[in-house]
This record gives structure tokens, sequence and C-alpha cells, in this order.
């Protein structure tokens, strides 16, 4: 399998570039690449570029080939607002979501959401979430990378996404998800935290206008329900 490697700016049309040191690294010491293997770089825009493998000393540059703009990109598009989980439990619901073809990620803070995080901290979780939506476009191949939003209040998420369709996974509604129409737009999927959420957010949810939806009569995991409501939409709508 050709590595694949998230180039952070423009590619240009042929000719040679430098690697950046975080991709020269990974490609030279960490998949111990040689010069002459083969590449696949990609920008960000929909393009990824044939590349060869250009090793001078301990730099790394890459020779620019044939540029394609294959279409990896879902239909249908489905933001994941995933209420904050504990652990790594975000890291693994932001790669998976990628790899199953969510246009965005947008973190939010809910009553019982066990982590807490503001400030520096807040800034910091949200660049790494944004690498690992790097990493799982790197290793799925897709070459438009996912946004990954900072992380809000479930109250402010609330009232600025009024213009889209939303649904909430709630094991007690009575509406299944296989029952939701077919959104004309985006559609924004909201997650409870390990505890579930809280009645106060359930009226909340109401008031808004946020459909209540369940995903059959057992309970899910946080890091389980959106992933599966992801891959059942995307059999139903989507490219599965």
């Amino acid at each position: 399998m050709i590595s694949r490697f998230h180039f952070p700016d423009v590619l240009p049309d042929g000719g040679e570039l430098a690697l950046p040191e975080s991709i020269a690294h990974h490609a030279l010491r960490v998949l111990r690449l040689h010069d002459g293997d083969a590449l696949v770089l990609f920008d960000g825009s929909g393009v990824e570029v044939d590349a060869t493998l250009v090793v001078r000393g301990k730099q790394g540059f890459a020779r620019l080939g044939t540029r394609r703009c294959p279409e990896r990109e879902s239909p249908l598009k489905v933001v994941l607002v995933q209420a904050l989980a504990s652990g790594d439990k975000m890291d693994w619901i932001v790669q998976k979501a990628v790899e199953l073809g969510a246009s965005g990620v947008i973190p939010v803070q809910a009553e019982r959401s066990v982590l807490r995080l503001t400030g520096e901290r807040a800034d910091k979780r949200h660049a790494h979430w944004q690498q690992v939506a790097v990493a799982a476009c790197e290793q799925c191949g897709r070459n438009v990378v996912p946004q990954i939003e900072p992380i809000l209040p479930l109250a402010t998420y609330l009232q600025v996404s009024v213009d889209v369709a939303r649904c909430v996974l709630a094991p007690e509604a009575s509406s299944a998800l296989t029952e939701v129409p077919r959104p004309a737009d985006a559609l924004h999927l909201l997650i409870g935290p390990e505890g579930g959420w809280s009645d106060a957010e359930m009226a909340m949810f109401s008031r808004a206008g946020v459909n209540a939806v369940g995903l059959g009569p057992r309970v899910l995991r946080t890091e389980t329900a959106g992933l599966a409501a992801l891959a059942a939409l995307q059999a139903r709508w989507g490219d599965f």
C-alpha cells in the first residue's frame, strides 16, 4: 500500500518540493521509506498527487507526478455533534467518524460530560483532534479533511445551528433513525456523553426543534452510538 501524506500547503503542478520536517520524519524514520519509493500527497482541496520520494542526506523531497481528483466524499453530509467523552474516546470517535465519511465533528460540553476543557487545554485538544482527522484521511483515502470545530457549550451550539436539520440520539425516543426523512442539505447528529443527556438538555432539544430518534432497544455507548448511526445513514443515503 502506497503511503499517503497530507501536505499543509497548495500542491504545485509538477516539479520537486521539500517535504515538511514532520512528513519527512514520518516517511524516513517511522515508515523506513527509501529514495525512489512511491508516495501520494494531498493538500485537502480534493486533489491528490503521485510522487516519488527523493532523499538527500537527512532531508526528504517529493518529485511530483500525476494529479488526480478522485471523488471519495460521501454525497450525504453528516456532521457529528459529539458531547465530550473521557479518556481517548474522543480520538477514537473523530478517527472513525472521518473513516465513515462524516463531513465534520462539533465537540460540545454537556451537563454530564466527564471531560471538562477550557482555555488553553481546550485549544490544544482541539488542535490534536484536527490532527487525528488528518491522520484518518491519510489512512482511509479521503482528500478533503473534515473540519473539527472548537468546543462549544451545548446551549451555544443550539443557538448557532438553527438553520440545519438536527437529530438527537436518545434511547427513550419514540421515533427510529430509519424514520428520519432524507435531509435536503447537511444533517447534524447529536450524541450524548457517557451518562446520557439530562432531562434539562432533552427539554432544550424539544424547545429548539431537534428531533429525538432511537437506535433500537439497546443502549449504546457514546463511542458506539454516533458511529453506528453514521454507518446506518451511509447505507441508506450515502455511498455504502
